[in-house]
């Protein structure tokens, strides 16, 4: 049984040799985020976070879906129909999690995207290091069809991975695409058949959890940061993370790194991690 079962309403958490596998758990809604699905996710990454079991995140769906995007009835409908100080509060805890934590999350974090990810889910996809999907997968920004823009930071997550031309041809014209075209236009990094899905995704959280934890999240949120600053801003900002992962890391991996390179010839950099 795992420890955090029944701790949530519409999402669980199991963890798993080093993995924390959180699903969005509102299946006859094809995991759609509701108000209420975003606050728990909030305290998930956040209980997640603090616990030392859990090395990877793993971030998917019960059923035939990832998510199906923001529930139009709980999130839009009923949401307008109330005041506008509750608008703010609860586009708010949208935007904690789906972007604003699991974008810096101090873990590595892998979208498994096993089914239909449609708009709104299109934040948390990108905010999410890395992201394997299902040949099958089905994915659309449907906005359009409902006569509303793309919410969130949906554009802003295509426009840092897919570019201008497809962005624009997806959110003009509300077409789906399978998991093939989402790997062909970088939205992802491959997709596999769905029996093959879940053990491409361990196979890859084992090569993260190879890794040495304090290196990994400078080096993973090193570059998420540089993306925003000048040539100059990088250069101070990047060599500040290299010298403050030394300072945190209780392993000493780069002492051990150059010692088993140089002078035990016992790795070799880019084949494999050193032995930790």
């Amino acid at each position: 049984m795992s420890k955090y079962e029944g701790r949530w309403k519409t999402v669980t958490v199991e963890v798993d040799g080093g993995i924390a596998w959180v699903t969005l758990n509102r299946p006859e809604k094809r995991n759609a985020m509701s108000p209420t699905l975003n606050r728990e996710m909030r305290d998930v990454l956040e209980v997640v976070e603090q616990d030392a079991e859990a090395k990877v995140l793993v971030l998917t769906g019960a059923g035939s879906a990832w998510t199906a995007g923001m529930d139009l009835k709980e999130y839009f409908r009923e949401v307008d129909a109330g005041p506008e100080i509750l608008q703010e509060k609860i586009r708010r805890e949208a935007s904690e999690w789906q972007w604003k934590m699991l974008r810096m999350y101090s873990k590595p974090t892998i979208a498994m995207v096993n089914g239909w990810c449609f708009g709104g889910g299109f934040s948390p996809l990108v905010a999410c290091d890395l992201a394997i999907c299902a040949d099958e997968a089905t994915f659309g920004l449907s906005e359009i069809n409902w006569g509303i823009p793309p919410g969130n930071l949906v554009s802003k997550a295509m426009a840092d991975t897919v570019g201008h031309r497809q962005s624009l041809y997806y959110i003009m014209t509300g077409k789906t695409f399978d998991g093939r075209k989402a790997a062909e236009m970088g939205l992802v990094n491959q997709s596999v058949p769905l029996e093959q899905l879940r053990e491409t995704v361990i196979t890859l959280c084992q090569d993260l959890l190879d890794k040495n934890p304090v290196v990994l999240r400078a080096a993973k949120n090193g570059f998420k940061r540089c993306r925003e600053l000048t040539w100059e801003q990088n250069e101070d900002y990047l060599y500040a993370k290299l010298d403050q992962s030394r300072l945190l890391d209780e392993e000493g991996g780069r002492e051990e790194g150059m010692k088993q390179f140089l002078d035990e010839k016992s790795i070799k950099p880019g084949l494999q991690a050193y032995k930790r």
